[in-house]
């Protein structure tokens, strides 16, 4: 497509947009002239589906009606609650059902599946990450290194872009696969990067992994609701996500995982609750464990319900649109974004996110000086500022407009 900067290219945009319709399917934070913000953050945090409150009225409903009896009688039994979700979740990862579910919150799931797939030998014990992954992947990984009596600097190998580039190149991550295959235990990379914005070629990554008889696992809280998936044709061995980001499910909602089915019968170790035990039996509190053959049987508790209700709430858009439609939109924004953005004239500001990419574009900002991004928010844009000197600004297919961006554009444009 042919982008020019102008306010009627924007508008005539949306016009001819096919999801400009669900934009009002959801809350904006208002100023205080009543006036919607610029929100360009559900990288950060999702924003309420208008139909999230009935959701979550309708089991506040049944549990003053019902109490106990709502396990069984709810109109949406409590019980087997997390399986309404699963068909979707499998659908969004690109996984058979019996491979998801809802459960946790992502760091748990991670030290839930470290303890599964990270099964260090004296010849075998390192792990390969991004040196800027999340913080909290990194304290995770490195408490299990350790609880393994192991030294994480001898066993992290952190991988990092070449000097004066941005981003991780596939082909020196084979060079280290290559290099040292044999001592390594498990690739854990995000699925995408949440500094940079860059999508990792998962499918190549995990070839690369098996070849060596390496496991390989993928932290999904960027990518979920934002890029296409198929982990199970990938052969991915393990996911983990949380829902509250592009999945719009609430702060701190329930995470997900994935599991690879042919884990499923297997006896790889784990931590058991009795969530996970076989459902046909799990209410004779039995003593031993029997877990269910399905990424289920990795569950320990019994979910909370209103979390549940509310990711449900969400991922029925999901279903009504689906992944390809907002993938389709995605590319188009944050191509016109980036177009906008080099189209400033400005020394202050760089693009950090490669073009294969996901919603989130990441603007490197001259001297990590936070004073544009602050300028930004005092101008009715809610993005997310991270250190040292990144703006990560995230216009989302579902509710995001092109009339956003632009406004987006204007306003920086201005400031600088």
């Amino acid at each position: 497509m042919n982008y020019n900067i102008s306010k009627d290219f924007a508008i005539n945009l949306d016009e001819n947009d096919n999801l400009r319709s669900y934009q009002e399917k959801f809350y904006f934070p208002l100023k205080k002239n009543g006036e919607k913000h610029i929100y360009l953050c559900g990288n950060s945090l999702g924003l309420q589906s208008k139909n999230t409150n009935g959701f979550i009225q309708q089991e506040l409903e049944d549990w003053k009606n019902l109490g106990v009896e709502g396990h069984l009688h709810a109109r949406n039994p409590w019980l087997p609650y997390h399986e309404f979700l699963s068909e979707s979740y499998s659908k969004i990862v690109g996984a058979k059902k019996s491979e998801v579910v809802a459960m946790n919150t992502l760091s748990v799931n991670l030290h839930l599946m470290m303890v599964s797939f990270y099964l260090p030998t004296k010849k075998r014990f390192k792990v390969i990450m991004e040196a800027d992954a999340f913080p909290s992947d990194i304290y995770a990984i490195e408490s299990h290194i350790k609880h393994h009596n192991i030294n994480p600097s001898q066993a992290i190998i952190r991988l990092k872009p070449r000097e004066n580039e941005s981003n991780i190149r596939t082909k020196d991550l084979k060079k280290i696969i290559d290099n040292n295959g044999d001592e390594i235990a498990l690739i854990i990379l995000g699925g995408v990067n949440y500094y940079t914005g860059q999508v990792f070629d998962m499918q190549e990554i995990t070839k690369l992994g098996h070849d060596k008889g390496i496991k390989v696992g993928f932290d999904l809280a960027h990518a979920v609701g934002n890029i296409s998936l198929s982990l199970h044709n990938w052969n991915v061995d393990f996911a983990v996500w949380c829902s509250y980001k592009y999945l719009n499910s609430g702060p701190g909602s329930v995470g997900g995982v994935f599991i690879h089915e042919r884990y499923h019968k297997s006896n790889l170790n784990r931590f058991a609750g009795w969530w996970g035990h076989n459902k046909l039996s799990r209410f004779k509190m039995p003593e031993t464990f029997n877990p269910i053959k399905t990424a289920e049987g990795w569950q320990l508790s019994n979910p909370p319900i209103l979390s549940l209700a509310a990711i449900r709430a969400s991922l029925s858009i999901f279903d009504e649109v689906g992944m390809d439609a907002l993938v389709e939109k995605s590319k188009q924004l944050t191509s016109y974004l980036v177009f906008l953005l080099e189209n400033i004239q400005s020394d202050r500001i760089s693009i950090i996110t490669p073009k294969k990419r996901g919603c989130q574009i990441s603007i490197r900002v001259k001297n990590g000086n936070r004073e544009l991004f602050d300028k930004l928010t005092l101008n009715g844009v809610i993005a997310d500022w991270r250190e040292p000197d990144v703006i990560r600004i995230a216009p989302v297919p579902l509710y995001n407009s092109y009339y956003d961006v632009y406004s987006f554009y204007k306003i920086l444009e201005e400031i600088l």
